[in-house]
């Protein structure tokens, strides 16, 4: 199987057909003109429906779709009933009280975790390096700016690329004072991936192999602090060690403390 038909990019209505197009070839992608969702040719399609650009797995027994959604589902109940600033990512970003610090997220995946942040409050960037990732939360947040939300995604800024290149690449006064990583951990046991945009994820863009100079990059940039989200049973990061731990049932953040934020 030749690696450009592992992922194709197709529309699903003839209505989207040019957008469809025009994003194939932007990503460098197959357009396929009749998407076949049983394909054994094609692993995963992009697939433009007049909705959502969504990212569709092949097969008999494929899951649902996956996109990024800011407006209904888990997002808008966590939104609604998720805590508040008492949620263990608010802590570990040092949001309380009036504090709102400046965050970048610098794996921003489906910007679930960044839009957590902007809803307290907070002014995000969020990076992406896999382009087709990043044109999937480019179409959530153009969908999200149209809704009820659209005053919470305002304080989201949306980047493509390394993140690495783009930390280094930022003047003094552009420095977040926590930078939020979330990289992509590779686990042996398939039962741990149970979330469909986890195996879809871990199919097309594989494990963060360079965390460790991530890591590396961000200690340099952030002004106050750098929080990495870990599953719990987890290794840190190969650097230094953190300065302290949140722990949940399932998952932990690492904090790497630089500067007192009130301070920044």
């Amino acid at each position: 199987m030749s690696a450009e038909h592992l992922l194709a990019v197709a529309a699903t209505v003839p209505e989207q057909i040019d957008r469809a197009q025009t994003l194939a070839r932007t990503l460098n992608l197959t357009f396929i003109e009749e998407p076949d969702l049983q394909s054994d040719v094609v692993e995963q399609f992009l697939l433009c429906t007049p909705d959502a650009l969504v990212l569709q797995q092949t097969g008999r027994k494929r899951p649902g779709a996956v996109l990024a959604d800011f407006v209904s589902g888990a997002v808008a109940h966590r939104r609604q009933f998720g805590g508040g600033k008492g949620q263990m990512i608010a802590k570990a970003c040092g949001i309380k009280g009036a504090l709102r610090p400046s965050i970048a997220d610098v794996t921003a995946g489906l910007g679930r975790d960044a839009f957590v942040l902007a809803t307290l409050g907070c002014e995000v960037s969020l990076v992406e390096r896999s382009p087709v990732v990043h044109a999937l939360l480019e179409d959530g947040l153009a969908r999200a700016a149209h809704s009820e939300v659209s005053d919470i995604v305002a304080r989201m800024r949306l980047f493509s690329g390394d993140a690495k290149v783009w930390l280094r690449g930022l003047d003094e006064a552009e420095r977040p004072q926590v930078i939020h990583l979330d990289p992509m951990f590779p686990h042996s046991d398939k039962s741990a991936l149970v979330k469909k945009e986890m195996l879809a994820f871990r199919d097309l863009v594989g494990a963060d192999d360079d965390q460790a100079e991530l890591l590396a990059a961000a200690l340099d940039v952030a002004r106050c602090r750098v929080v990495v989200k870990r599953p719990r049973k987890a290794p840190a990061i190969e650097g230094p060690e953190p300065s302290f731990r949140l722990e949940g049932k399932s998952g932990r953040y690492d904090i790497y403390a630089l500067r007192r934020l009130e301070d920044a």
